[in-house]
């Protein structure tokens, strides 16, 4: 994907004040333009699961109907019929089609305000479908029995997280010619104009964990389909206009498949300046192929972050920044004037806030997914800070 020199900012739907579509919605989209951004990034639109998390969405193809402004707007049969026919691949798996006909009404209401502004809505793909849920239930065969989903230990967690997602039978998907996965894209691009693929890695190769452990340790990597599904799905829609997440354990096969298909990859700021000078994240690494962020869902918001390093890490990351601005609006500095094509930022580090408004952290529940902005936290002054910072940088 070529992609143009733009920024842009990362927030949840559910994350606007009320956390639904509708007004607020297009008041944020308003905002993006007066800031002069050209992208929003949401996290996944499914159902979420018990606990607010949309990466265990109950369907990869349906749309959450917690976030309708007018969960009661009137649908005929035959809105509902035509729904059905272009959708006939999956519709069948999602029993509640009104609420899908009412979701495509409010979500093309908001694509055309934001297209008419210049704004892009940028999706997020996740790699794995939720256990028991639409798609494991509608297509049996797709799914391996051998065991779950998962990844090692890494920084955010010493024993690794045990996610517990049904793995894929990938020789099965092969054989149908990638059709699920095809379908799933072409869903994803009715919806956004670029779309970020989630745990990229796992299509090189992913970490199965036995069924039945408690913990990710006794995992193993196994390898992936690599490249045919994605060929498989550029055959039919063309052109894919995907970001690869790209970050944790990455080995070199990673890299490679990555270059193959033309994606661009992550860099993370807040991984960066730990001593290791040969790391994407380091600014001096920064390649234009590449979107950097200051942080991303996972990880912590910039003043969080800031507040947990130890004194060296800290020397190490202030001789990189701005000095004469706030850390969080440093950070937005450096990633703006990064040779990366995309530079993406949370509203919380516009914002600048802490540690309590982080969107997630791994391997915990009850405690994320909940963090909402406050009516008018986003103001003209915010806006005219980054439209300024924006123009300075060429995005």
């Amino acid at each position: 994907m070529d992609l143009p020199r733009a920024s842009g900012v990362q927030l949840h739907p559910t994350s606007l004040p009320g956390g639904r579509l509708g007004k607020s919605a297009h008041a944020f989209v308003d905002w993006l333009a007066a800031a002069g951004q050209t992208v929003w990034q949401m996290l996944p639109l499914g159902p979420p699961d018990r606990h607010g998390s949309p990466y265990k969405s109950d369907s990869a193809f349906a749309a959450w109907s917690g976030l309708l402004a007018e969960p009661q707007a009137r649908v005929s049969e035959e809105e509902v019929e035509g729904f059905r026919e272009r959708n006939g691949y999956w519709v069948g798996s999602w029993p509640d089609v009104a609420d899908q006909v009412r979701f495509s009404r409010e979500w093309a209401a908001l694509r055309a305000h934001a297209a008419d502004r210049g704004v892009q809505l940028m999706g997020d793909v996740p790699i794995y479908v939720a256990p028991g849920g639409a798609d494991h239930r509608h297509w049996p065969q797709f799914f391996s029995d051998d065991g779950v989903a998962g990844v090692p230990p890494d920084a955010y967690a010493k024993t690794g997280q045990l996610w517990g997602n049904p793995l894929y039978d990938w020789p099965a998907l092969r054989a149908d010619g990638f059709r699920w996965w095809i379908e799933r894209f072409r869903r994803t691009f009715e919806l956004f104009d670029l779309v970020r693929v989630d745990h990229f890695r796992g299509f090189a190769a992913y970490w199965a964990v036995p069924v039945n452990e408690t913990t990710a340790l006794k995992g193993g990597w196994e390898r992936g389909p690599g490249a045919a599904v994605f060929e498989a799905v550029a055959a039919e829609l063309g052109e894919l206009a995907v970001v690869a997440e790209d970050l944790g354990d990455i080995t070199p096969d990673v890299v490679a498949l990555r270059r193959r298909l033309g994606f661009p990859g992550m860099a993370v700021l807040q991984f960066a300046f730990d001593g290791e000078p040969e790391s994407v994240h380091e600014p001096a690494n920064h390649e234009s192929h590449q979107a950097v962020y200051t942080g991303t869902h996972d990880s912590d918001t910039v003043l969080g972050w800031w507040a947990s390093l130890d004194k060296s890490r800290r020397t190490e990351a202030r001789r990189a920044l701005p000095e004469e601005a706030e850390v969080n609006w440093a950070m937005i500095e450096l990633a703006w004037s990064s040779p990366a094509r995309l530079a993406m930022t949370q509203a919380q580090d516009i914002l600048g806030l802490g540690s309590e408004a982080r969107m997630n952290v791994p391997g915990t529940k009850g405690s994320s997914w909940k963090w909402r902005m406050e009516p008018g936290a986003l103001t003209a002054d915010h806006a005219a800070r980054l439209r300024e910072l924006t123009e300075t940088t060429g995005r």
